[in-house]
């Protein structure tokens, strides 16, 4: 967790009942909105970083972009959108992963970086996980080594942190919510 990140979590706005009963949704767009807790936010992020070896930021269509493009600007390192599929107009990779109704498909472009480049993949929030292994999967396969996966929140009870964990990378998140906060 970082230093900021009680604060970081107390601008954090809980959303009972949405998109559904029993969900509680964590809503990002109060952190978003003031100056001084995205400057800690990206800050938090800037200070874990700012000493590894990064070659890119793959960021997560689509809030993983509002954090993942100014600490790529930040840290000196290309930017990679890391899209839901059919959005991006070059060749593309893409890998399928499983969602609580169905499958979704995460897609990036086939020379978005150089074999052996390090990335960090970055979202606003790990759930059940689906999402950020997917595109852990999809850097992997084309060459990249996943230095490290980052997001705003946690949301440890729903597993999916445990589960990237599992498959071999390292999980930073910034501040954690238990289903009861």
């Amino acid at each position: 967790m970082s230093i900021y990140g009680d604060y970081i979590k107390s601008v954090i706005r809980t959303v009972p009942d949405w998109p559904q009963p029993g969900v509680n949704f964590r809503d990002i767009t109060p952190l978003l909105q003031n100056s001084a807790a995205f400057r800690k936010l990206i800050d938090s992020f800037v200070h874990r970083y700012q000493e590894m070896d990064l070659d890119a930021i793959a960021a997560i269509d689509a809030r993983g972009f509002i954090i993942g493009a100014p600490l790529a600007y930040e840290l000196g390192c290309s930017f990679v959108p890391v899209r839901k599929k059919g959005k991006l107009p070059f060749r593309t990779v893409s890998e399928t992963y499983t969602l609580e109704y169905g499958q979704a498909e995460v897609e990036l472009h086939a020379d978005a970086f150089q074999q052996h480049d390090r990335i960090l993949i970055m979202d606003d929030l790990i759930a059940t996980g689906g999402t950020m292994l997917a595109a852990a999967k999809l850097i992997t396969r084309c060459g990249g080594q996943v230095v490290e996966t980052a997001t705003i929140i946690d949301l440890p009870e729903l597993g999916g942190s445990q589960k990237i964990r599992e498959a071999g990378h390292s999980v930073f998140a910034v501040c954690s919510f238990t289903e009861d906060e």
